[in-house]
């Protein structure tokens, strides 16, 4: 999610890329980001995700003797063989998505965005019957993210203002959401925001009442404090699974020269789900 928009939270000593965020394809994004500053983290949200989520996305969608072997290993039954609800929240060009539901490497995603043709459609499919919904500021991603297959629908606008309609119909989506997923982003967002959508998420609705997975990371050195209370939130309403610390990506000139001896942003990523799942 991008700050480039009033009233997104952002840390000053924390490098930036509005001018990224509003191209109409991620090959600036791939150029900039993942390629100059090694954003090597999604490799380790897909291991994570692979983990503890996907043997129990394998088993609702499964349709009897479909059941994957990740999930029968994990002692899942097969369920109801249907679709399941993704949602990225703060999403941006889609990069994790990428990695998480259609399992697709560091290197791999580099590659598929590595010109302006190439990065109009995706070079894997799906790994479960899934709606995936991309919710971000930049209305060019999100677009992007559409044309190319990644989102079967968008949401668009900026969360921290909690009097718009489409804040209305985010904390819709996050009841119906049977996985959420915010990887590096809840940093931009208020920590108001941050609880009514976790609660949102937590309450449930229709068929997603009884299940519900959240991947979530958070960033080390930028806005700790507020990584705190966003650990408090999720724990007031969600059940922790597992954590792991990796790294994130390099650190920019600014960054380095803001948190002196530092070279590499870290993360902390967290899987919750909800309480009875």
């Amino acid at each position: 999610m991008s700050s480039s928009s009033t009233g997104v939270k952002t840390d000053e000593k924390k490098q930036h890329f509005d001018d990224i965020y509003v191209e109409s394809t991620p090959v600036p994004y791939k150029t900039r980001i993942l390629d100059a500053l090694s954003y090597v983290s999604d490799d380790f949200n897909r291991e994570m995700f692979d983990a503890h989520i996907l043997p129990r996305a394998h088993a609702i969608t499964a349709h009897g003797p479909d059941i994957s072997e990740s999930a029968t290993a994990a002692g899942f039954e097969p369920g109801p063989g249907r679709k399941l609800n993704f949602v990225d929240l703060c999403s941006c060009f889609g990069n994790t998505t990428m990695a998480t539901v259609y399992g697709m490497s560091y290197d791999e995603i580099r590659d598929n965005w590595s010109d302006e043709t190439r990065c109009q459609t995706i070079d894997s499919t799906r790994r479960f019957p899934v709606n995936v919904t991309g919710i971000d500021i930049s209305a060019p991603a999100l677009s992007y993210g559409k044309s190319a297959g990644l989102y079967d629908a968008t949401i668009c606008g900026d969360l921290n203002d909690r009097s718009t309609p489409e804040f209305e119909q985010v904390n819709k989506v996050m009841g119906e959401a049977d996985i959420l997923l915010s990887t590096a982003a809840l940093v931009y967002l208020d920590l108001e925001t941050i609880e009514s959508i976790v609660s949102s998420f937590a309450k449930g609705s229709g068929a997603a009442t009884n299940e519900g997975y959240v991947l979530v990371n958070f960033l080390n050195p930028f806005a700790l404090e507020k990584a705190d209370e966003t650990k408090r939130i999720l724990l007031k309403h969600l059940e922790f699974v597992g954590s792991r610390a990796t790294r994130h990506r390099r650190m920019s000139e600014l960054e380095m020269n803001n948190y002196p001896g530092e070279e590499w942003s870290l993360l902390e990523l967290w899987v919750l789900r909800r309480r009875g799942a």
